[in-house]
């Protein structure tokens, strides 16, 4: 008699559940509310997860920066730095805003990042980002290898090209020595046109003519590009000094996939850029102290004496020193505390000649960035509680169901509590069907949410396509159904993330809607008199 129970709960939430439409319209609820709960908590979340790792691709886990100015004995800060367990390597960069001239005479603001390119490698993700150099392999969209990259043809060039962009060099033409040269951001100037697939190749231009006429111009940049580039000096005082202009090829192009990154940074070498700024080593001369030698006889002073004067060396100087944690998974914020403890050692062998360590600015990515990121954590919180809140029709649609079936069904429960059985065992009846119907949902739902989110950047691409084809043929013009347009978005392509623990999280939460639905309904049933259930009409 132990196994009768589990029987009859067995059989009648089968046959509720596959001879009746409408619970299956609840469990269709659950499927759409549990997938548009995780869709949009994975796209929210791989946007979230992709802005801390392109951070930490791109200026490393810490940075040490005292910008304009700068700071000097930076070789001694890293080589403290790299000689601590926990760090991996550190690197110095300069960051400046500048000017430069595009082929067409257009001039673009842009973020210049002065590096070297060995160490800076070291730090961060900088060679995997440079866009020319040779492929084996197409990209993952590249179905019909369309992609410049893999011809045999181009190898040779672009072996070449991607090492001038690792060492920010190229060969003189006329001369044959290597001289600085420039990386791009792959938007900057807009020379090369997006495929759908998701790569570049380069675009023919349209080059304005003193005459007011247009001429076509078709050059590859990196190997034969040259630009023009202007920067604004600051003395170790902060005072601006006199505009430097330079010509400078064009070595490579990257693309980080961080589309403003990409739309208006420019990479240079770190000794051409200091010496632009005038932040090279360098002699000064100043008022010394007699019999400490000079280089020039002296300086009149205010009342017509000779004041002695002598040499100085200045340092070259930098903007931030960069470095990478040697455990990717340690623990960040204790990680800056300690490249804190080790600039306070450097600083104090350096008083007087670099910040000390209460002003020098040192941060992570996050800390960098706090604001957007704090603003994406809210902002998916926000849409995950009104998405949840309007999950809850699920709750109220099995509710309603349920209350109309048992309504149905009062003669059925009549007759089973003729039989014997309990209230609980009646109750457990139809909560055993709404957990059922929440696993079925539940289950479907996590299947369509991955089916979406793991193509979710070709599903894009197939509504662009399709508002192109229906716009060309049904209103003579293309429909722009580009919903994630790069230039209004952060990433190029849609970011996407399914963690197990939100899924599950998602996936009990369906189940729990499905229960609570039912909860009121069972009681009810659990409550009817059996001879009043038989009699019921």
């Amino acid at each position: 008699m132990g196994t009768v129970p589990a029987v009859y709960h067995a059989l009648l939430t089968r046959r509720y559940l596959t001879s009746k439409v409408m619970p299956l319209l609840a469990s269709l609820a659950v499927v759409l509310c549990t997938a548009m709960v995780l869709i949009t908590w994975s796209v929210m979340g791989g946007f979230l997860n992709n802005l801390t790792q392109a951070g930490r691709s791109l200026i490393g886990d810490v940075r040490i920066a005292w910008p304009n100015v700068g700071f000097a004995h930076y070789d001694e800060l890293i080589g403290m730095l790299e000689a601590d367990p926990s760090v991996e390597a550190a690197a110095p960069i300069i960051e400046t805003f500048g000017m430069l001239t595009l082929l067409e005479n257009r001039t673009e603001g842009v973020l210049i990042r002065g590096i070297d390119g060995g160490s800076f490698s070291r730090v961060t993700d900088y060679p995997g980002t440079l866009w020319w150099r040779p492929l084996d392999e197409p990209m993952p969209k590249d179905g019909g290898g369309d992609d410049l990259r893999l011809a045999d043809e181009n190898r040779l060039l672009l072996q070449r090209i991607y090492e001038d962009g690792l060492r920010l060099r190229e060969l003189d033409p006329v001369t044959g020595r290597p001289e600085s040269a420039i990386v791009l951001g792959v938007e900057v100037g807009g020379w090369n046109v997006r495929t759908d697939w998701g790569g570049y190749y380069p675009r023919v231009q349209h080059l304005a003519t003193p005459e007011g006429g247009s001429e076509l111009m078709n050059k590859f940049m990196p190997g034969s590009g040259e630009l023009s580039l202007l920067v604004v000096p600051i003395d170790s005082q902060g005072r601006p000094l006199e505009p430097q202009t330079a010509k400078l090829p064009v070595a490579n192009e990257f693309e980080s996939g961080l589309y403003d990154i990409d739309r208006q940074t420019v990479l240079m070498d770190l000794p051409a850029l200091q010496k632009m700024l005038r932040m090279h080593a360098a002699k000064r001369v100043v008022r010394g102290q007699e019999g400490a030698g000079s280089a020039f006889e002296g300086f009149f002073d205010g009342e017509g004496e000779v004041a002695p004067a002598q040499t100085v060396e200045d340092p070259a100087r930098v903007t931030s020193v960069i470095v990478r944690m040697a455990d990717p998974d340690g623990d960040l914020l204790a990680f800056r505390d300690r490249c804190h403890e080790i600039y306070a050692e450097f600083a104090v062998a350096h008083a007087g000649e670099v910040p000390s360590g209460s002003v020098i600015g040192i941060e992570t990515w996050e800390d960098a960035n706090r604001m957007m990121i704090e603003a994406v954590k809210k902002e998916t919180g926000l849409v995950l509680m009104i998405f949840t809140f309007i999950s809850f029709t699920a709750v109220f649609l099995v509710f309603a169901i349920f209350w109309a079936m048992i309504s149905e069904k009062t003669k059925d429960i009549g007759i089973l509590r003729a039989l014997g059985a309990s209230r609980l065992g009646v109750a457990w009846v139809w909560l055993r069907y709404g957990l059922a119907i929440g696993v079925v949902g539940s289950v479907l739902g996590g299947v369509l949410a991955w089916a979406i989110v793991t193509n979710i950047n070709e599903i894009h691409e197939g509504i662009y396509t399709t508002g192109k084809w229906l716009g060309t043929h049904l209103a003579g013009r293309e429909w722009n159904w580009y919903i994630w347009d790069p230039k209004v978005y952060v990433f190029k392509e849609i970011p996407h993330k399914i963690e197990p623990w939100k899924a599950a999280i998602v996936l009990v939460g369906g189940l729990v809607s499905c229960l609570v639905g039912a909860l009121w309904p069972a009681a009810r049933a659990a409550r009817m008199h059996p001879v009043k259930a038989l009699r019921f009409e």
